[in-house]
C-alpha cells in the first residue's frame, strides 16, 4: 500500500472537512459518513473537519491511515 500524504489530508480537512473528504482519503469511511451526518443534523461537521485538518498538519491528530501506515510528510 502507498503512503498517504499528511499535507493532502490536512488541506482536505481544512477545505472540505464538512464533507468528511479527509477521512475518506485516509480510508476511514465510517467516520467520514459520521462527519457528513453531523454536519447535516447539527452543523458542526465543518468546524470538526477544520480542526482535524489543522491537527493533521501539526502532527498531533491522525498520524496513520486506516491500514495503520504512517502518513508521509
Amino acid at each position: 500500500m502507498e503512503q498517504k500524504s499528511k499535507v493532502v489530508a490536512g488541506l482536505l480537512g481544512i477545505f472540505l472537512g464538512g464533507l468528511g473528504v479527509h477521512r475518506f482519503y485516509l480510508g476511514y469511511t465510517k467516520m467520514g459518513i459520521y462527519i457528513i451526518l453531523s454536519d447535516l443534523l447539527c452543523g458542526i461537521g465543518s468546524v470538526w473537519g477544520l480542526i482535524e485538518g489543522i491537527m493533521i498538519l501539526c502532527g498531533s491528530g491522525i498520524t496513520t491511515d486506516a491500514n495503520g501506515i504512517p502518513l508521509k510528510d
